[in-house]
């Protein structure tokens, strides 16, 4: 899928659709994952990494990556924390309430150019959320892509999420899965440390790697930094930036990086474009 936005589903940008919401998991003690479906119409399309603008009425709106498989068209799926007034109420929302969704919005990871090419997926905390409708999207046709690694880190072993997946696909053939926690506890037997550590836990192909990141900035900048001294081309390297949307449509200013806006120019953004800026943490 190239890295293009698509047309919104809605066909005012700026006007929630009714979604309901059709079943929530926790994943952990402030995340959930709720499924969303249609009061009216067909569930659109959409690419993975791109976002929907999800509005808890008489509260606000927030931007949320869509987190679940691409191929399915029955459903959406939003992996949500709560951190403030409206992620709290969407994690709060229980099935059968009615939550507002402008979308699909942004740009998306560039599944189909990686196609050849050694493939690090690499995800911090929350970040694993938009990274999985990618690896969905990789694992269904991994005989196109070279070596396929999975590269994640939380800040403790309560606060990872997706453990069954993480482990079903650490339990394939075609694909590498390391996961590593800052703070161990006693259950925790794995590694400990930053997830740029990890890419010394496998093997891949700098000439040959395409790298997705997603996860807090200090992360995506070490990691960045990394993957490009162990010689992996900084526009083979693309990032899911996060910034304050309001409009998801270029309009209010709220999410511009510099010259280009992240709601419509990313939220998924080559790393050549971007790397001077994301060096400048008051951008």
């Amino acid at each position: 899928m190239s890295a293009v936005a698509r047309a919104p589903a809605t066909a005012d940008p700026m006007q929630p659709a009714p979604w309901r919401v059709r079943a929530v998991r926790r994943e952990t003690e402030d995340v959930v994952s709720l499924d969303l479906v249609p009061l009216a119409g067909a569930v659109p399309g959409f690419a993975p990494g791109q976002f929907n603008m999800l509005y808890a009425f008489g509260i606000g709106e927030v931007p949320i990556s869509l987190s679940g498989d691409p191929a399915d068209t029955t459903r959406y799926v939003h992996t949500v924390r709560a951190v403030g007034a409206v992620s709290a109420a969407i994690v709060g929302a229980a099935p059968g309430s009615v939550l507002g969704l402008r979308g699909p919005f942004g740009s998306a990871w560039p599944v189909a150019a990686a196609e050849g090419h050694d493939l690090l997926i690499v995800a911090g905390g929350l970040g694993l959320a938009p990274l999985r409708p990618a690896i969905y999207q990789v694992l269904a046709s991994s005989e196109r892509f070279g070596r396929i690694a999975v590269l994640y880190g939380g800040r403790g072993p309560a606060e990872l999420l997706f453990r069954d997946e993480l482990a079903a696909w650490g339990a394939r053939a075609d694909v590498t899965v390391a996961v590593t926690v800052d703070h161990a506890d006693p259950s925790w037997h794995g590694h400990v440390g930053v997830v740029p550590a990890l890419l010394d836990k496998v093997g891949f192909d700098p000439a040959s790697t395409v790298a997705l990141l997603c996860g807090p900035e200090v992360m995506l900048r070490f990691t960045a930094t990394a993957l490009c001294g162990a010689g992996v081309a900084a526009e083979r390297i693309h990032l899911s930036m996060e910034r304050n949307m309001k409009c998801a449509v270029g309009l209010c200013g709220h999410c511009q990086f510099g010259p280009d806006f992240v709601c419509k120019d990313g939220a998924v953004l080559r790393y050549d474009r971007i790397a001077a800026r994301l060096a400048a943490r008051e951008i």
